[in-house]
């Protein structure tokens, strides 16, 4: 009789059961599983071989476009910008319109509107403040016919013997005859200068600023070079700076230095007629020449003698700031 096959079966006792295999490939130690919660939603970091040596995607849009001007330096001085050309609105007042126009300031605009000196569509006003249209309305002067221009200012290095005025009924030469290349435009000079004195002159069609910069209220510092026959010494800076008593008043410097023993740095902004020349004839001195060098924080710089240019927006930014006054003499600020 045959003896029955003992089958060997698959597990034996030394291997482990099913469910502790697939239950105990899966078991991980807590360090690992705390590693593997930390790193989760991370992207792996590429290794070395991996890592991407082409230019990134913000270097192709540079070099798409190409190579850009890098911006200028804190440490660099910006030029500053061009004037702009600002048309006159097409509806201005008539106190505007008159000083605009050369005529006057509008104070004193107001005052001959007021005296019935204007006149509308040929009727007279007395209204100040009334709206004048630019194109559809004529405004009339003293039986002549006016019209607005833009504000200009400029600045002038006088020559010698040129003078200040508008016409000379002698036929010298004037600071208008200098101004070659000026828009049209009815100029005035702000102050006045002997013919022989040069330097810094400031004209404008602008009866506002002119009115005010002319009252000695506005306390402009204007800086002079004089230059003297006889040397002079350091007494003279102190008794300048101390006040010369003149026959119109107490005379007194801003500053004053020497540059040489014959010539005289002197800041004041006195409007007074002839007011350097006479302070030092009080003091016994002759001068030889007078140059205005300064008019406030504005100067001559890149202008040659004779030449003139316009005032920059900042200049003219300083000007207006100044602040107003409430009458003005018809004498202030009169020849040097």
């Amino acid at each position: 009789m045959k003896k029955p096959v003992q089958r060997r079966s698959t597990f034996s006792s030394a291997s482990p059961r099913r469910s502790e295999v697939s239950f105990s490939s899966f078991r991980s130690s807590p360090d690992k599983r705390k590693e593997e919660k930390n790193s989760f939603g991370k992207r792996p970091k590429p290794s070395a071989v991996q890592q991407r040596k082409g230019p990134s995607r913000k270097e192709h849009r540079s070099l798409e476009r190409g190579p850009q001007p890098t911006p200028p330096s804190r440490k660099q001085p910006l030029t500053s910008p061009s004037p702009k050309k600002e048309a006159l609105p097409a509806r201005i007042r008539l106190i505007r319109y008159l000083a605009l126009a050369g005529v006057a300031s509008r104070r004193n605009a107001a005052k001959l509107i007021q005296n019935g000196q204007v006149e509308v569509n040929g009727q007279t006003v007395r209204e100040p403040w009334m709206w004048i249209d630019r194109e559809k309305d004529t405004v009339t002067y003293r039986g002549r016919v006016i019209y607005p221009e833009k504000p200009i200012y400029i600045l002038l290095n006088k020559p010698k013997n040129t003078v200040c005025t508008v016409s000379d009924e002698k036929g010298r030469k004037t600071v208008l005859d200098l101004l070659e290349g000026v828009p049209p435009a009815r100029l005035y000079p702000i102050g006045r200068l002997d013919r022989n004195t040069t330097g810094i002159l400031l004209l404008t069609n602008d009866g506002d600023l002119a009115q005010k910069l002319l009252h000695p209220r506005s306390k402009v510092p204007r800086t002079y070079r004089v230059t003297t026959v006889k040397p002079m010494n350091a007494d003279i800076v102190e008794r300048l700076l101390r006040g010369l008593p003149l026959t119109d008043g107490v005379a007194q410097a801003d500053e004053a230095h020497l540059e040489d023993p014959y010539t005289l740095i002197l800041t004041l902004h006195i409007g007074r007629k002839h007011i350097v020349r006479r302070m030092m004839e009080h003091m016994g001195y002759r001068v030889k020449s007078l140059d205005r060098i300064a008019f406030g924080p504005i100067t001559r710089k890149g202008v040659p003698r004779g030449k003139w240019r316009l005032l920059t927006p900042q200049e003219v930014g300083w000007l207006k700031m100044l602040p107003t006054v409430s009458s003005i003499p018809s004498h202030a600020d009169t020849h040097r």
